[in-house]
């Protein structure tokens, strides 16, 4: 059971998650963690809603495990707009969070606070989320004067794969580490209301964790930080390709449904379905007419 403060209906929101940071709790309690999973569509955010996951986010990680794509980067706002809208019918309880996709933030601010406010007002997302540290101080702010919430995302920012060489660990020297705790504070200081970890060192993760005020959510940045957060294509084993280290497989979804088809395929072939009691019937009167013969 939640410990969240809500809209009268158990609603999750923005204060709510900050303050499983800020202490809503007992003082001999321990926090409760935040849990999120990426949702893409209607059926899967009803589940994972009236499962009782706290925050769905509409990942930029469509474009891979929906669409396709090598990377990130070919996702458009129309396809997040599209999804995050199918996501909100069928959101309830659940805080929903848009992912900004890559170029909707990069150049103009003002054109960047216009596409933000679109996932609000189009699409009913109630936050966004956009990757960088420092350099995206003064967005978030402009973000947060608009009236939209912001998480922040820092460490292995996927839409800057091709500056880093591929899907590498971040922050694994002192140097590397202390630039991804300016990012966390500079976050933090421009008003976002949560940080994603990716894939950085656990101890680093922790120290983020203890520094700042708000929420930290990661994902492959070990147990300590405030909440975690997965592919939801990853968790169920209905993705491709590479594994990540940390993306534990709660079920193998991808099996069953590659089962499921090839028995489906069997069935038709072998003319076994659909079978009598799967089938419409005339009525008794259809079956007593003459059949009408060709001459």
């Amino acid at each position: 059971m939640s410990v969240l403060p809500s809209l009268g209906n158990g609603k999750i929101t923005v204060p709510g998650i900050l303050q499983r940071k800020s202490g809503n709790h007992s003082q001999n309690s321990t926090p409760q963690k935040i849990t999120c999973l990426t949702a893409y569509d209607y059926p899967t955010a009803r589940l994972l809603d009236e499962a009782g996951v706290d925050i769905l986010l509409v990942g930029d990680s469509l474009a891979m495990v929906v669409l396709g794509y090598e990377s990130t980067l070919p996702v458009t706002m129309e396809e997040m707009l599209h999804c995050t809208r199918a996501v909100r019918r069928g959101t309830r309880r659940a805080l929903l969070v848009a992912d900004m996709p890559y170029g909707s933030y990069h150049d103009d601010p003002a054109q960047a606070v216009r596409n933000a406010v679109r996932f609000v007002k189009e699409a009913g997302a109630e936050a966004v989320k956009l990757e960088g540290g420092e350099r995206r101080l003064d967005l978030i702010s402009r973000l947060v004067d608009a009236e939209v919430p912001v998480m922040g995302h820092i460490g292995l920012t996927p839409q800057s794969v091709n500056a880093f060489g591929g899907f590498r660990v971040q922050g694994k020297t002192e140097e590397a580490g202390e630039r991804i705790l300016r990012d966390a504070r500079a976050v933090e200081a421009a008003g976002a209301f949560s940080i994603v970890l990716e894939s950085i060192p656990r101890e680093l993760a922790a120290r983020i964790t203890a520094e700042v005020k708000i929420p930290t959510i990661g994902i492959g940045a070990g147990p300590d930080c405030d909440g975690q957060v997965l592919v939801i294509h990853d968790m169920l084993g209905m993705s491709f390709g590479h594994r990540p280290k940390f993306a534990r497989r709660y079920a193998e979804v991808g099996e069953q449904i590659s089962r499921a088809a090839a028995e489906y395929c069997r069935d038709v072939q072998q003319g076994t379905f659909p079978s009598d009691a799967e089938s419409y019937h005339a009525s008794a009167e259809q079956h007593a007419a003459p059949v009408a013969r060709r001459g």
